[in-house]
C-alpha cells in the first residue's frame, strides 16, 4: 500500500512540474494574442521602419489576365515595359516582372521602384500620359484584364535591398495581412528573423503597405526550384530561435498567401 502511495506521489509531482514548466509558454501564447508588445510612439510605423538611406517608393501591381489573353499581355509587356525602365527620362525602375505559376492563375505581378518617392512617382505618372506608345499600350492592355490592384510600398530597413539578379529562379511572393496596429510589433520581430533566411541568397525584398490595401507586408524570396525551396524552409527549423519568432509573430496574422512565380524574359529579377 505504500509503494502504491509513494508511486501516486510521485506521478503527482511530476504532473505538477511538467504543468508549472509549460504555464509559461502558455502564458507567453496568451499574451502574444492579446497583449501588444510595443511601447506607444508618437511617430509614424513608416519613419520608424523603413530605410533612412533611401527615399525609394514601391508600386506593385496584379493584373488578372483573361486566359486567352496571355501570350499577348506577356508580348506587349516585354516590348513596352523595359523601354520606360531604361530611359532615364523617368526616375523609375522596373525591379521585377512575373506571371504567377502557382497560386492565383492567369496573374501577371509587376514590382516597380520610385527613386525619389512621391514626387517620383507623380513626375512619371505625368510624363506617362504624354507617351503616346504608352497610351496605346495601355488601351491594348485594357482589353485584356479582368481586373487589377496595386499598392504603394516602402521597404523596411532590415531587409535586403531588390537588385536585378541571374536566373533561372522562381520566386514566392508570401503576403501577410496583419492585424491593425501590428506592424511595429512585426518589424521587430523580423528584424531578428530576416537572418535565419540569409545562408542560401534566397531574400529578395521585404515591404509594407503605404496605400492600397493597408497593414500588408510582402516578402519576396528567389529560389532555383521548388525542391530546394523545401530544404531552404526546412533547414530553418533547425536553427535555434526561429521557431520562437514564428511562434510569436503568427498571431499578428489575419490572411496569408503565398504565390510561386516565373519571371519575364525582360524582368531584371531572373
Amino acid at each position: 500500500m505504500d509503494i502504491q502511495i509513494a508511486c501516486t506521489r510521485n506521478k503527482l509531482e511530476t504532473r505538477k512540474l511538467t504543468s508549472s514548466s509549460n504555464r509559461p509558454r502558455e502564458d507567453s501564447w496568451l499574451k502574444s494574442l492579446f497583449v501588444r508588445k510595443v511601447d506607444p510612439r508618437k511617430d509614424a510605423h513608416s519613419n520608424l521602419l523603413a530605410k533612412k538611406e533611401t527615399s525609394s517608393l514601391y508600386k506593385l501591381q496584379f493584373h488578372n489576365v483573361k486566359p486567352e489573353c496571355l501570350e499577348a499581355y506577356n508580348k506587349i509587356c516585354q516590348e513596352v515595359l523595359p523601354k520606360i525602365h531604361e530611359d532615364k527620362h523617368y526616375p523609375c525602375t522596373l525591379v521585377g516582372t512575373w506571371n504567377t505559376w502557382y497560386g492565383e492563375q492567369d496573374q501577371a505581378v509587376h514590382l516597380w521602384r520610385y527613386e525619389g518617392g512621391y514626387p517620383a512617382l507623380t513626375e512619371v505618372m505625368s510624363k506617362l500620359r504624354e507617351n503616346q506608345e504608352f497610351v496605346e499600350f495601355r488601351k491594348a492592355r485594357s482589353n485584356m484584364l479582368l481586373s487589377r490592384k496595386n499598392q504603394l510600398l516602402l521597404e523596411f530597413s532590415f531587409w535586403n535591398e531588390p537588385v536585378p539578379r541571374s536566373g533561372p529562379n522562381i520566386y514566392e511572393l508570401r503576403s501577410y495581412q496583419l492585424r491593425p496596429g501590428t506592424m511595429i510589433e512585426w518589424g521587430n520581430y523580423w528584424a531578428r528573423a530576416i537572418r535565419f533566411r540569409q545562408d542560401n541568397n534566397e531574400a529578395v525584398g521585404g515591404f509594407f503597405s503605404q496605400i492600397g490595401q493597408l497593414y500588408m507586408v510582402h516578402h519576396l524570396w528567389a529560389y532555383k526550384d521548388l525542391q530546394t525551396r523545401e530544404d531552404i524552409r526546412n533547414a530553418a527549423w533547425h536553427k535555434h530561435g526561429w521557431e520562437e519568432l514564428v511562434y510569436y509573430t503568427v498571431p499578428l496574422i489575419q490572411e496569408m498567401e503565398s504565390r510561386i512565380m516565373i519571371p519575364l524574359k525582360t524582368s531584371p529579377l531572373q
